[in-house]
């Protein structure tokens, strides 16, 4: 069974591109940076640190 552990949103505004993350464990945040590979590395970063600390379910 699946289960839905996250949701990432990708916004672009006039000069940066904006990533909405939200998870249980983390709430709601938002990153921001000029390029998208920019900003997606942040994500990924972030959410590499929250599931591999997170207990297993």
């Amino acid at each position: 069974m699946e289960e839905l552990i996250c949701n990432v949103e990708f916004l672009r505004g006039s000069a940066e591109l904006v990533a909405r993350v939200s998870s249980e464990a983390g709430g709601v945040r938002e990153y921001r940076a000029p390029s998208a590979g920019a900003v997606i590395d942040q994500v990924i970063n972030d959410l590499q640190e929250e599931f591999e600390s997170a207990p297993p379910s």
